[in-house]
């Protein structure tokens, strides 16, 4: 079986006073998942008082599971920052996979029911209090280590 080479990810960022937004086109991959994070992680230094990081997701052509690892490790530092994460423009195969992996809600979910989400749900599974100010990883699924 060929597999078709993967798209360069490509990121283009802009911010507001609160707001930092990355569009993303390309494939969030294996090859080019570490980019995602290296952007959210240089976002999240610039702007220390941010309360809203927004992906747009619009021209995203493919995202595989280093992908939704990303994602996931995206989800924990802007929640570990305090600021929330939005998933804008999602197209329909980001939102299968999400849907497919139990990831959805814990992605979109807003910090006040992400918080939720942990008291009631996976983050009583984890344990410990240490555990009590990131985000849980959903059931089921391996979170990356930083």
């Amino acid at each position: 079986m060929t597999s078709l080479p993967s798209a360069p990810l490509g990121l283009t960022c802009s911010a507001s006073y609160d707001t930092v937004r990355i569009e993303l086109s390309g494939d969030l991959d294996h090859l080019h998942a570490d980019l995602l994070v290296q952007a959210v992680d240089r976002a999240l230094s610039a702007h220390p008082g941010l309360r809203d990081l927004r992906l747009d997701c619009a021209g995203l052509s493919a995202v595989d599971s280093s992908g939704l690892a990303a994602l996931l490790m995206v989800r924990r530092r802007t929640g570990g920052a305090g600021a929330g994460l939005h998933l804008d423009a999602r197209p329909v195969q980001l939102d299968r996979l999400l849907e497919l992996t139990g990831t959805l809600e814990y992605l979109t979910a807003s910090d006040a029911g992400a918080q939720a989400l942990r008291r009631t749900g996976s983050g009583a599974a984890r344990g410990g209090p240490a555990d009590e100010d990131q985000p849980a990883a959903p059931s089921g699924l391996a979170e990356p280590h930083a």
